[in-house]
């Protein structure tokens, strides 16, 4: 099961997590970094919506886009 969006649904779920959360992209990369530290996908997915009560499309988008900027920054 392939857990991307297509990269236009990616970029506009992105877009609109600040007004739906009242939190920037950036805090949320943050408090995924600073959560536990979960292996799974859905785990890390499944703890923000648990956590902080964010839809399942937000928190994937959220999950998907810290796991792109992890990868990033690996191949630096």
């Amino acid at each position: 099961m392939s857990h991307a969006f297509s990269e236009e649904t990616h970029r506009n779920l992105l877009a609109r997590i600040p007004r739906c959360t009242g939190r920037e992209i950036s805090d949320w990369l943050k408090a995924v970094e600073e959560g536990p530290s979960l292996v799974r996908f859905e785990e890390k997915v499944s703890w923000l919506r648990g956590q902080h009560g964010l839809a399942y499309g937000h928190a994937k988008a959220i999950i998907h886009e810290y796991d792109l900027r992890r990868a990033a920054r690996r191949m630096l």
